[in-house]
């Protein structure tokens, strides 16, 4: 089994960025870097969301078989 180790931050943005210019090139690497984040919704609202959307009858029916 060959073991494993964690490179450095370092060197792992290094070797992203040189792979991500490779496959795209500058002007598409820079556009990916500058994307925004999308921030993660926190589960509890995420969860009361889709319980508001979601049909008590027919989720019962899909997971119990009934």
């Amino acid at each position: 089994m060959k073991e494993s180790y964690y490179m450095g931050e370092e060197e792992l943005l290094k070797r992203a960025i040189d792979a991500l210019m490779e496959k795209l090139g500058p002007v598409e690497t820079s556009r990916f870097l500058s994307l925004p984040m999308r921030r993660r919704m926190e589960s509890a609202r995420r969860h009361r969301i889709w319980q508001a959307k979601l049909d008590k009858d027919k989720f019962f029916k899909e997971i119990f078989q009934l």
